[in-house]
């Protein structure tokens, strides 16, 4: 999972956006690396489409490009970059439809993680698939960008009490859930 930025973390890519900001591509480039493997992971798991994630994350990267002057500073970097990618999304899945593509039209990279229990995130990532899209990318946020519930309701531009209930009802749902696909795979003995 990933965590927080490191306050020197943070304070070196609000240098590469003011670099960008000045029309420095390498800056760009280097966000885009920074970025990618985050974003792809987080737009994998909202629209279930492999088809458009390298769609949707370079149309965030072409606002970041074009907005780079106007960043406020109000919220992390990491919280206004996901935000724009949140709505990229959204844009996409209006134009592309919002069905998850077929299990051999390809798969979304896996994240290499060689120290957690393969089996396990299986059940997870089953589970996650299960739960409404609201619910998943909460999680994802919350557990996979290390987000707090503000930066959440930042990126998802909605209260926070809105994503304390859907954190709520998505860990209500996992804990029925994973039981029963644990007695599924033949593991419930």
């Amino acid at each position: 999972m990933s965590q927080s930025p490191h306050p020197a973390d943070e304070h070196a890519e609000r240098a590469l956006l003011q670099q960008l900001a000045g029309g420095d591509r390498a800056a760009l480039a280097a966000l885009y690396q920074a970025y990618h493997r985050r974003l792809a992971r987080f737009v994998g798991r909202m629209t279930r489409r492999a088809d458009i994630v390298d769609e949707v994350i370079n149309d965030c990267f072409w606002i970041v490009w074009q907005k780079a002057a106007g960043f406020r500073g109000d919220s992390r970097l990491s919280t206004w970059i996901m935000g724009i990618a949140y709505r990229c999304a959204l844009k996409a899945l209006r134009q592309h439809g919002e069905d998850p593509m077929a299990a051999d039209e390809g798969a979304l990279p896996a994240a290499h993680d060689p120290n957690a229990d393969r089996e396990l995130r299986d059940w997870i990532a089953k589970g996650l698939q299960r739960l409404p899209t609201e619910q998943r990318l909460v999680l994802e946020l919350a557990y996979g960008g290390g987000h707090s519930v503000d930066e959440i309701a930042a990126i998802l531009q909605c209260p926070e009490g809105t994503v304390k209930a859907r954190m709520f009802h998505a860990r209500t749902k996992l804990r029925h859930l994973l039981p029963a696909l644990a007695e599924r795979n033949g593991a419930g003995g």
